[in-house]
């Protein structure tokens, strides 16, 4: 019977409203939520593609011990077993977790309740501590709580909207949607990008800074300085509601233009604009997000931010305030749940003995955390050096996602015992798993997630529980039980654990915490199953309202005042001779995290489907890399090898390389491998974003793309990438000796019977090769060979996976690589929510579309997710200025 159900997308912390349908046939298809007050119906590339996302292929679905089925009751006995008698003989400091904001805040309250409250520990971190920590620790420095003052509304209401760190029309698309539809319907509006790099996200922005790497605080510091000089400071609101103006504007004051003009590299006109329009302007937001929080400076950054906002009280009005952009889905939710290892339940301090006290006794918890536990880095260098001898890793991948990857690989394989949850039996993290159990994925769980703007949503299910996964929460309650902490963990229900939540949330409040939804506490499955999506504080008995902070003070410092934070700027340049590059990691548009959801889409792998490199061109010429060769990287900790892509975009002595890749998808593109475990001193964030890195280029005697129908053996090549493809995979490729036997490589990699001859050629003199294998009318495997990076026509090439080939002039014309006359190839992607590349929008271009919406009139491409509009704008200024000329 065909239904339909209302949840919450499992990507950023935009946390948009899906609709999911599941026809008569099993089939899933999404739309955008309408109602949801987080995006109204938008949806971005990935969100759109989540049906595909959703098959049981890689999925483990059973228990495993050493690699081997067994039942859920042996695996969970063990796993108590294990953790019991190593607190008894090490301690309770002997074990850790690592979750995940992928995990939904029921489990991610169980995990925490568990670690701190009756194992007695705070080793629970987060992959949450990679991307946000430095905000949270800004905001407990300035506002005596990890409080998000404003709403997705105040983007849409200011008068100036400022993008720091934030690549805002990849990595948060709707958010970036509702902020072009506001400039578009009010041209006076003004958006500034602070970046080092020109994103997609500057197409749209006024002013693009092309700030140095880590220049952020020097920026801001400078800007309150200029704030106070020109008397555009809100003396009241400072009087009333603030204190420590003094000490940092004396920080601000000894930092002089000319020290600007270094700590930034930006010129001094652009500057002074920039600082007049901010003086200005009533109404600012200033977004941020990772080029902000990870930096060895992250905190400071955070709060270097807030301090303007403060002296000008543009805060917690409308259209005012700075705004934390989270990344993950439930990153916010593990905030309020104390998901990291220096806080507690409910936004309560591990430091402050009332609220452990407070928290004991809700729980009736035999003992509590005392002190902060380890870090994320700090965690895994002790699990290295042996003080965690168990560790349980829910829903994440440390070994791509983590600093010094190769280093966490190592430590994780030599830990006496290693327990993971996931969906996937093989990501590079599973491989090193004592015991894997199978939890459930999106469309099957049920639980809440909290947005970047206080939004808490249900994720619903929909699909049927496969095998014998089971929710993460009844993981842990189980594991509880057995460890003998039965009474704290009878719960039978998600919304059991919600009520309880929320309950704590209200307990000994009386407003003096900003996270409060008692209004939800003792709540039945029947109203949890039923509730809608709301903004917190929800105090009990209170009306349900959507709520800023702070714009009449309101503190949660005891005196109720914000704090001013001294913040002083430093030259972060971590190059060197040897390392004369700055490497800066981050995401790809139509890619999350570690790929083991968007890996499956076709769709999403057609945009970028192989790790790469932004090079400058001069830089690339310095170095001897050409157009689409492959360039290794390499630090102190480790090498990568992934494609060039040449471009003005990125800053000069500067390489960006997306996070996504790993071994499931390439042959050497975990570029976390490379970053240092250098962290900021007070949040304990990675700096992800300023690792000093050589460059130069892969020697490489034949390049190759290839195609299969089905998935490859595992490829013997110096490089390869693979990709999922409409009819099976893609894969680029390339060897450091040419092979004597293409034939046999393929037969080998492809699984081709020997009695199915090949079509193609090899012409020794030029060292090109190119063969096909074909069943009948279809297609099995093509492998196209060169010294230099094949030019293949590849989305044409790649539909001929699902051709019927009955005309041996269609093989040719794959043999070839090029479609005939009457089959235009349509080029790289650049809409993946249609499908259209580049021949495409040029041909319309020529055709008379002058314009990205008379481009997607034509051809629909931007008209969905609106995340392309900047590189088909790109194209046809280019097309336009080829004909000019």
């Amino acid at each position: 019977m065909e239904k339909e159900v209302r949840t919450t997308c499992p990507y950023c912390g935009v946390g948009c409203g899906v609709i999911a349908k599941v026809a008569e046939d099993g089939t899933v298809s999404v739309r955008g939520d309408p109602d949801h007050p987080s995006n109204f119906g938008r949806l971005c590339s990935k969100g759109s593609a989540l049906g595909e996302t959703i098959d049981l292929d890689g999925r483990v679905l059973h228990p495993e011990i050493a690699g081997k089925r067994v039942e859920w009751d042996t695996a969970l006995d063990l796993v108590a077993q294990r953790f019991s008698q190593t607190i008894v003989e090490h301690g309770p400091d002997s074990v850790a977790f690592y979750v995940s904001g992928q995990l939904l805040t029921e489990d991610y309250y169980l995990a925490n309740k568990l670690m701190k409250g009756f194992i007695g520990s705070a080793n629970i971190d987060t992959n949450s501590r990679l991307c946000m920590s430095s905000s949270v620790a800004g905001h407990r420095r300035a506002f005596g709580s990890d409080t998000v003052p404003g709403t997705y509304e105040d983007i849409e209401l200011a008068d100036l909207v400022i993008l720091a760190g934030s690549n805002l029309a990849w990595c948060h698309p709707v958010l970036y949607q509702r902020l072009a539809a506001a400039k578009a319907a009010r041209r006076a509006m003004k958006i500034v990008v602070i970046d080092p790099r020109r994103t997609m996200t500057a197409d749209i922005a006024d002013m693009h800074l092309a700030i140095r790497p880590d220049g952020d605080v020097a920026l801001f510091a400078g800007l309150f300085a200029h704030l106070i000089s020109e008397n555009a400071v809100d003396q009241n609101y400072i009087a009333e509601h603030t204190g420590g103006f003094a000490d940092a504007f004396a920080a601000s004051a000894t930092i002089s233009f000319s020290d600007l003009l270094d700590l930034t590299g930006l010129p001094a006109m652009q500057l002074r604009e920039f600082y007049h329009l901010f003086a200005t302007t009533e109404r600012v937001v200033t977004c941020y997000s990772q080029g902000v929080n990870q930096s060895a400076s992250g905190t400071d950054k955070v709060n270097a931010i807030i301090n303007c906002h403060l002296a000008t009280g543009r805060i917690g009005r409308p259209g005012m305030g700075p705004f934390s952009l989270t990344g993950q889905p439930n990153a916010m939710g593990g905030r309020e749940v104390g998901g990291l290892a220096n806080m507690l339940a409910a936004h309560m301090d591990i430091e402050n003995p009332e609220h452990r006290d407070r928290v004991q006794r809700f729980w009736t918890a035999p003992r509590i955390a005392e002190k902060p536990g380890l870090k994320a880095v700090d965690m895994f260098k002790a699990v290295a050096d042996g003080r965690i001898k168990a560790i349980w890793i829910m829903a994440t991948n440390p070994v791509v996602s983590m600093p010094d990857a190769d280093a966490v690989e190592a430590a994780i394989k030599a830990c006496p015992f290693v327990v993971v949850s996931d969906v996937l039996k093989n990501t590079d993290t599973t491989r090193h798993a004592h015991v894997l159990l199978p939890s459930l994925g999106w469309g099957e769980k049920d639980g809440t997630v909290t947005n970047s703007e206080r939004r808490i949503s249900r994720q619903r299910a929909f699909l049927e529980t496969p095998g014998e996964a089971r929710a993460d929460w009844w993981q842990l309650a189980e594991v509880a039980r057995r460890m003998g902490f039965y009474a704290g963990f009878q719960f039978a229900s998600s919304a059991e654990i919600f009520s309880e939540h929320a309950a704590l949330s209200a307990f000994e409040n009386n407003g003096g915490r900003d996270f409060d939804i008692g209004a939800y506490a003792g709540m039945g499955s029947s109203s949890y199953d039923e509730f809608q999506p709301f903004q917190w504080p929800q105090p009990e008995g209170g009306k349900a309202i959507e709520t800023r902070f702070f714009a009449k003070g309101g503190f949660y410092h005891a005196d109720g005042k914000a704090r001013f934070v001294a913040v002083n700027p430093v030259l972060m340049d971590r190059t060197d001779p040897n390392y004369p590059f700055t490497l800066n990691t981050g995401r790809v548009r139509d890619h999350w995290h570690t790929m083991t959801r968007t890996g499956k889409s076709a769709r999403l792998s057609s945009h970028i489907a192989e790790p790469f490199a932004e090079l400058h061109p001069r830089d690339a010429i310095d170095i001897g890399v050409g157009k689409a060769d492959l360039v290794e990287i390499e630090s102190p900790y480790g090498k990568a090898v992934v494609r060039a892509l040449i471009t003005e975009r990125q800053a000069r002595g500067s390489i960006f390389v997306p996070m996504h890749w790993n071994d499931q998808f390439a042959a050497r593109g975990r570029i976390d491998a490379l970053v240092a475990p250098r962290t900021d001193p007070i949040s304990g964030q990675p700096a992800s974003k300023n690792v000093a890195v050589t460059a130069r280029p892969f020697k490489v005697a034949r390049y190759g793309f290839g195609l299969s129908v089905e998935q490859p053996a595992p490829l013997d090549a110096a490089y390869w990438a693979i990709a999922k493809a409409d009819g099976g995979w893609r894969m680029e490729l390339a060897f450091d000796e040419a092979e004597t036997d293409w034939c046999s490589w393929c037969r080998a990699t492809f699984a081709i019977a020997e009695d199915i001859e090949p079509l193609g050629y090899a012409d020794a003199q030029t060292g090109v090769t190119r063969l096909a294998f074909f069943a009948g009318d279809r297609l099995l495997a093509a492998l196209f060979l060169a010294p230099e990076p094949v030019p293949v026509a590849r989305n044409w090439t790649i539909s001929q996976l699902v051709a019927n080939h009955t005309d041996i002039r269609k093989r040719f014309a794959l043999i070839a690589g090029r479609p005939g006359a009457d089959k235009p190839d349509p080029g790289a992607t650049v809409c993946s929510c249609f499908g259209v590349g580049v021949n495409q929008i040029v041909a319309a271009v020529r055709g008379g579309c002058h314009s990205v919406e008379a481009v997607g009139k034509q051809l629909n491409a931007g008209t969905n997710c609106g995340s392309c509009r900047a590189e088909i704008r790109g194209i046809i200024d280019a097309c336009l200025t080829q004909a000019a000329e």
